[in-house]
């Protein structure tokens, strides 16, 4: 079995950290697998990457360009939303000819156009396709908010001032997925519900795959040596990540306004705390609201340091308005600090409330404040921890999964090839006979 997986990027984004976990899960089984990706960041010999590099990048500078025009020349949703008019003939490659399956993953911002994507279920091949976020099953946003369009018929986008934007888009989508049969999988209850609910997903099918982690390469440390490895030292540390903190999604505002309520409310003193973030940052005037003692680390790509981060942690918040899954708590719970997260998505399939972590259920700074209060005072087992991510998430447990549904896929294809080369041979009889 040969499967090819296609994202945007393998190592920027959430999405591409968790095909790539996924890949390597699954090779461990025997399974080929290869990725092919417009941005190749690594040395990965699996991965392979679109050539040239630059006809990507004009592609998706062009195509921004156009959406940037379509909001107003106004850059404040530019990458909430994307409409997939640009993007590679993957159908033309090698890669792509000697794949037996397609596992779709985040194809955005140039990799795959809507007209490409006709191309590959129109090829015969099974198409398998992780959703990361909830652009598959939406017109042009990642995220829908509180918009539920998407059930019916995306044209009127509160997104955009241009419906004929997002009504042209829905259309060519629509006419892309009748082209074959796409398994869709949501990496969360929470997710499937709303893929479910789709008008895009008629005719699909949709099952709920959770992300998997390396679990062997988050380890815990002891947490003053973590401190120190880090030169984080403090009684309390407390952890956010994200690929972009500053992104509203995110809710940074939310856990600034938290902590103010931490010192004024809750008995905490500044020089108890120490905030540590990490992940990208295009705005970094978003951590002059933080009140308490705070080291930003960055990026993070090696899951040693990751591991660190988490070791010297107390606790990881997750301030998310929405969150189709949530790879950090899950690294964080191997590392055994202890989640406290808004119930605001995938983080419900994630954490048992109280068990293996807290969960915020008010998407409030005050009520933030009191289930961070309650996961400083009140931390969870790390044994109980790392043991809720081995026995659900673990790479042969994900991959197991993800194998039965490919074995399904190539037996319905061969028994269709078997029933299409039937029908042939007795219509040749049927002729000859006449």
């Amino acid at each position: 079995m040969r499967v090819l997986f296609i994202n945007t990027s393998d190592t920027r984004g959430g999405a591409a950290i968790a095909a790539t976990r996924l890949m390597h899960a699954l090779h461990e089984h025997g399974v080929k697998t290869k990725m092919l990706v417009a941005r190749k960041e690594s040395d990965d010999i699996a991965v392979a990457e679109l050539r040239p590099r630059w006809v990507y990048q004009l592609r998706s500078v062009v195509e921004r360009g156009m959406i940037w025009l379509r909001l107003g020349c106004r850059r404040e949703r530019l990458f909430q939303i994307d409409t997939a008019e640009m993007g590679a003939d993957i159908t033309q490659t090698r890669e792509f000819r000697e794949a037996d399956i397609i596992h779709l993953h985040w194809t955005n911002q140039g990799m795959l156009s809507l007209a490409t994507l006709r191309k590959i279920l129109a090829s015969g091949k099974p198409v398998v396709w992780t959703m990361h976020d909830m652009w598959p099953i939406t017109a042009v946003c990642h995220h829908a908010y509180q918009c539920t369009a998407y059930t019916t018929e995306c044209s009127e986008c509160p997104l955009i001032k241009r419906s004929d934007m997002t009504a042209r888009t829905w259309e060519r989508k629509l006419s892309a997925y009748s082209a074959g049969k796409i398994h869709f999988i949501a990496v969360s209850t929470w997710l499937a519900e709303r893929a479910q609910r789709s008008a895009l997903t008629a005719g699909h099918k949709v099952s709920i795959v959770p992300n998997t982690l390396p679990i062997k390469h988050f380890i815990k440390t002891n947490r003053i040596d973590a401190q120190t490895f880090l030169d984080v030292e403090a009684e309390r540390v407390i952890a956010f990540g994200a690929a972009r903190i500053d992104d509203p999604i995110k809710g940074f505002d939310l856990l600034c306004e938290a902590l103010c309520m931490l010192i004024d409310k809750h008995g905490w003193r500044k020089e108890q705390l120490r905030l540590v973030t990490f992940g990208g940052v295009k705005d970094a005037s978003v951590f002059s609201d933080v009140v308490v003692p705070h080291t930003h680390l960055g990026t993070i790509s090696d899951t040693h340091t990751l591991s660190q981060v988490y070791s010297a942690a107390n606790i990881l918040v997750c301030a998310s308005h929405y969150e189709t899954f949530g790879q950090t708590l899950i690294e964080a719970q191997a590392c055994g600090c202890t989640p406290v997260s808004m119930a605001s998505g995938g983080q419900t399939d994630i954490i048992t409330d109280g068990d293996n972590g807290y969960l915020v259920y008010e998407q409030s700074a005050a009520a933030l404040a009191e289930g961070i209060d309650r996961g400083l005072r009140q931390p969870i087992d790390a044994k109980r921890l790392r043991s809720s991510v081995v026995r659900r998430y673990s790479p042969d447990v994900i991959a197991r999964k993800y194998l039965e549904i490919y074995n399904h896929l190539i037996k319905r294809e061969q028994s269709r090839t078997c029933s299409s080369s039937a029908e042939r041979e007795n219509g040749r009889m049927k002729s000859n006979q006449l």
